[in-house]
């Protein structure tokens, strides 16, 4: 049974007062970020001890880069970069595992090993990958993005950002239920930089309190995203390692906006400014 419906009750009851945690860990070779410093077992091991000893709850193990311009990978290469993670993790700790994908064989398989949370960036959009999430009785996270990867970047278009997205989710989340999957199995994520352009970004970020009032949970990525850099260096676009403050602000914007899962790189200090935050604020 998946711990993801007690994690988020115990937000949504106050017995702590920070959202969960999600800390990212990539197996990939071409992830934006931190590609390929985690596909060896040892640095695996690392980083997942590293980020159970800071304080996070869930862990998001994905197999395959979904940023602006990435190469689809196979399903077989995909499963060989996250089995070996998930049975890793299980092995050296009983933390919450997510699994970033958008293939149903990926998602079934990562299930039959024992994950808590598949996290879509497709919205269960792919043939199959709907009553896979349905059979299984297991959360799912849904994300908003505008195009496939090679593309999504040039030069999206909407006539109301906030409206379009949330319509999406509304859409995708109801579909969900009529599937057969439970409303507290659901939660909804906007997808900042996933077909957007700066501008759309910042106002979706400013309007996540409309999100977070959709009764579902709210999840949150923006660590170090080119936005971070964008806006932290007055649109010169910092470069990644200097990107900690500005994606420690937003985590901290996006909790005080009613955000109840915040996906994060840099999980010790994440969880240092949430807790002084919530406390202060």
């Amino acid at each position: 049974m998946s711990r993801i419906p007690g994690l988020l009750n115990q937000v949504d009851t106050k017995q702590r007062n920070i959202p969960l945690i999600m800390g990212i860990l990539n197996v990939t070779p071409d992830s934006f970020s931190d590609g390929g410093r985690f596909s060896h077992h040892a640095s695996m091991v690392s980083q997942v001890e590293l980020m159970i000893a800071s304080g996070v709850d869930i862990i998001d193990v994905g197999g395959e880069s979904t940023r602006p311009g990435a190469k689809p990978v196979s399903l077989s290469e995909e499963l060989n970069r996250v089995m070996p993670a998930i049975e890793l993790i299980k092995a050296v700790s009983d933390v919450a595992i997510s699994i970033d994908t958008y293939k149903p064989e990926v998602m079934q398989a990562s299930i039959e090993q024992g994950v808590d949370l598949v996290n879509d960036v497709n919205a269960l959009q792919s043939p199959g990958a709907l009553g896979v999430i349905a059979k299984a009785n297991i959360p799912v996270c849904l994300m908003h993005k505008k195009g496939v990867s090679f593309d999504m970047q040039q030069s999206p278009q909407y006539a109301n950002v906030v409206l379009e997205v949330k319509a999406f989710l509304l859409n995708r989340a109801k579909l969900c239920e009529q599937a057969g999957i439970a409303s507290n199995h659901i939660l909804i994520d906007p997808g900042f930089g996933f077909g957007k352009t700066l501008t759309h970004n910042v106002t979706l970020f400013q309007s996540l309190n409309e999100f977070a009032d959709m009764n579902y949970p709210l999840l949150v990525g923006v660590s170090r995203k080119k936005m971070i850099g964008s806006l932290a260096g007055c649109h010169i676009d910092l470069a990644l390692e200097h990107r900690l403050c500005g994606s420690v602000s937003a985590a901290i914007v996006a909790a005080s906006k009613g955000a109840k899962i915040l996906r994060v790189h840099d999980v010790a200090e994440t969880v240092q400014a949430l807790k002084v935050a919530s406390v202060l604020w």
